[in-house]
């Protein structure tokens, strides 16, 4: 689909449970890995069908981090993320710059099944509680960061998919909220399959 044929706005997300499942597990396995030092990020592309208004969600697609290879990247974060967003932003796995030959490999796999690129998603863990003693006054959700909404609003993309993790009672707990490119908050809904 060409951008120029996207409906002006998403009216809401419908995410299948297949994709949430699949995000989860490779979100749930880098949570496994975070320590004080370091928070380990989880990016996904979403991908699936523009349906009217609303965005269908069947699947997500992964990609690796530039920012821990690409000179570029590395050089955008030190002289425009870092200083607009923190010192916090100078860890290599605090944020996530999806590597352009990924998403140009994405995208062609997603053409070829005629799926759109729908936006993206990506992992908030409770850092406040797993981090460095100076995270615990900044607790994360499934609300965009500052810098989330820069992410989003540069991006452009449709829908942009926040996913909360939390470990409780032994447990690993979950919330996913959506945006758009202007940070205004979608509905969300799941399947049941």
């Amino acid at each position: 689909m060409e951008l120029a044929e996207r409906p002006a706005r998403t009216d809401a997300v419908l995410f299948s449970d297949r994709a949430v499942k699949t995000f989860l597990e490779a979100a749930s396995a880098e949570y496994s890995f975070i320590t004080e030092d370091e928070p380990r990020p989880c990016f996904a592309v979403l991908l699936g069908r523009s349906a009217g208004t609303e965005a269908v969600v069947s699947e997500v697609a992964f990609g690796r981090n530039a920012r821990l290879t690409d000179p570029s990247a590395r050089e955008e974060f030190a002289s425009t993320i870092v200083p607009r967003f923190g010192t916090a932003y100078e860890n290599p796995v605090r944020a996530w710059w999806l590597d352009p030959a990924d998403l140009l490999t994405i995208t062609r796999a997603a053409d070829a099944r005629e799926l759109d690129v729908l936006g993206s998603i990506h992992l908030h863990p409770d850092w406040h509680r797993l981090g460095p003693e100076c995270e615990r006054d900044r607790p994360l959700s499934d609300s965009p960061t500052p810098m989330d909404e820069h992410m989003f609003r540069n991006s452009g993309w449709p829908v942009n998919v926040v996913c909360y993790l939390e470990r409780r009672h032994g447990g690993l707990y979950y919330s996913l909220a959506a945006w758009d490119a202007q940070c205004l908050r979608l509905p969300l809904r799941t399947n049941h399959s």
